[in-house]
């Protein structure tokens, strides 16, 4: 029979051995905890090297949302937005019917907006989202048919690679356009005094049979009365064979194009929109046979075109701020005082990490040699420890804080977007947060790795944008073969979309390090921000720093 105390005794070692072994790994633990309560921990600061990289003409074809319109930004300058959409026939081959007659030609594209109350009788009152400008500010707003092609296939390339359009190819597309503008409607709101209208859309709705009339209440979008005999004969007159598949109809209606000027000297307004929720309807009546009157009648009927296919935002810089146009186009090697983010065809920085001196290297074996060794010295004495034991990271983090008084009254973007610029892909931190959030607020996913601007709640105006990269940090300190890889830091209109967009034309950073491509999101975005560098002449808390939490090893 055993002894009760002998098992007490082997349970006390597993239980040691266990913690032991829990203690090893205890860095890894609180990952996903959110908060800046570091019980404690000791901190080690570094600066930043970050300087600013412009973005030249950048592929700006089938976004996932454009802009449309004019902000005048008082940090910047002034964008304009252009667009251009190919359509497609929501029913391929359409049986349009004998004699049709046009009766209204309706296009509609959904604005982003919200409820901001509602009424007993069923109204509705809502304000728009992502609207940037005054309240209801006029622009001339004219829609063209489009007489460019945009093939999917790129035939200058032997047909091998899709199709790329680009932000400075306004003129291009201005130049192909057709005829008039088709929102010639005497209603000036559609056309020469157009507004991003918040109201909500009521239309009376007459039943055939019983001639009863009810109220359909939409929420707000874009909604413009089009050029009635265009569409009668450019559609419903259309032959039957350029109706018959959609690849044939968009070489025959080539698209729309979407041209924005001011209306005199005053302010106007910019709008994201989802054009691929837009649609023409073209309302019309056609012959129908009836057995018993042989004269037949008019039926009501619909044909439907969709706002899909290729698309391409055209973004055009004016009136640019002096102090931000020398920033990017004359970054410092040695860091910038200020970074400047801009969306579109902007701005964005580049930040090293670890300082850039590197006069001494290791060998497999940790043991010092001389000369430099690719790796930044402060990395290396982090990695190779006088004391043979490195530092366990329980947190790392990069706060940026905004120069309040640069950014006058600009809107400021909601979230800025951290990733590897060597590669144009997230860094470790991304992919390991699993945060997620409800659909109505994606804008908020990834809310460990962060990026979400803070704001005063006094101001209304942010201060500081924090993104943690506390995986990224560990591996390199971890893992001697890890490259410390330059990181980008722009603008972001959606942390969850990843991919990059291509710069028509191949550019370099102040250092001479090829630069292709930015992150598609940071192009989607209207909007900037100005962040203090690592070598501003402000307090020293202001100053951009990595900033890590550890614990000293036993």
């Amino acid at each position: 029979m055993y002894n009760t105390s002998f098992f007490k005794k082997i349970l006390l070692v597993a239980s040691v051995v266990f913690l032991y072994s829990c203690d090893k790994d205890f860095n890894v633990i609180g990952d996903d905890l959110i908060g800046d309560n570091h019980f404690d921990l000791a901190t080690y600061t570094s600066p930043v090297v970050a300087y600013n990289q412009q973005i030249t003409p950048i592929q700006s074809n089938n976004l996932a949302v454009n802009q449309l319109g004019i902000y005048d930004n008082p940090a910047f300058g002034t964008t304009t937005a252009n667009f251009v959409s190919q359509l497609t026939l929501a029913t391929i081959a359409p049986e349009i019917g004998a004699n049709p007659v046009a009766d209204s030609i309706v296009l509609s594209v959904p604005y982003f907006s919200h409820v901001k109350s509602s009424n007993n009788d069923g109204t509705t009152t809502f304000i728009l989202d992502s609207i940037y400008g005054p309240d209801k500010s006029k622009l001339k707003l004219s829609v063209y048919e489009s007489g460019y092609y945009m093939a999917d296939i790129d035939p200058s390339n032997n047909f091998q690679n899709a199709q790329l359009f680009y932000t400075n190819q306004n003129s291009t597309f201005y130049t192909a356009k057709l005829g008039t503008p088709l929102n010639n409607d005497a209603d000036k709101t559609q056309n020469t005094d157009f507004v991003f209208n918040p109201n909500e859309i009521v239309e009376k709705i007459t039943d055939a049979s019983t001639q009863k009339v009810t109220l359909s209440r939409t929420a707000p979008a874009m909604r413009l009365r089009l050029d009635l005999p265009y569409f009668q004969a450019k559609i419903l007159g259309a032959s039957a064979s350029n109706l018959a598949t959609n690849d044939v109809f968009k070489n025959y209606f080539r698209g729309l194009y979407f041209g924005v000027e001011k209306t005199g000297s005053d302010p106007s307004s910019m709008a994201m929109l989802d054009f691929k929720k837009g649609k023409i309807t073209i309302y019309y009546k056609a012959d129908t046979e009836i057995t018993t009157d042989p004269e037949g009648t008019k039926e009501p009927k619909t044909l439907v075109l969709n706002l899909t296919g290729n698309t391409v935002n055209l973004l055009d810089q004016s009136n640019t701020d002096p102090t931000y146009n020398t920033a990017v186009t004359t970054p410092k090697a040695t860091g910038d005082d200020k970074l400047y983010l801009k969306g579109g065809e902007g701005s964005m920085a580049i930040l090293e990490l670890f300082g850039t001196t590197d006069v001494i290297g290791f060998d497999k074996n940790g043991v010092m040699t001389q000369g430099p060794n690719g790796v930044p010295d402060e990395l290396d004495n982090l990695r190779y420890p006088a004391n043979g034991k490195k530092m366990l990271v329980n947190e790392a983090n990069l706060i940026f804080h905004i120069d309040s008084d640069a950014m006058k009254s600009s809107y400021e973007p909601n979230r800025i977007y951290l990733y590897d610029v060597n590669n144009n892909r997230p860094i470790t931190d991304y992919y390991t947060d699993g945060s997620t959030s409800s659909s109505t607020d994606i804008k908020r996913s990834k809310q460990i790795f962060d990026g979400i601007i803070n704001v005063d709640a006094a101001t209304k105006r942010g201060t500081t944008y924090k993104i943690r990269i506390t995986n990224q940090i560990r591996g390199l300190i971890k893992n001697i073969d890890s490259t410390n890889v330059r990181l980008g830091i722009v603008v972001t209109e959606d942390i969850n979309t990843i991919a990059s967009n291509k710069l028509r034309a191949p550019g370099t950073t102040v250092k001479a390090i090829p630069f292709t491509a930015a992150p598609r999101a940071s192009v989607m975005n209207p909007l900037g921000t100005i962040l203090y560098g690592g070598t501003s002449a402000v307090a020293d808390d202001k100053r951009l720093k990595l900033q890590i939490y550890y614990t000293k090893p036993n």
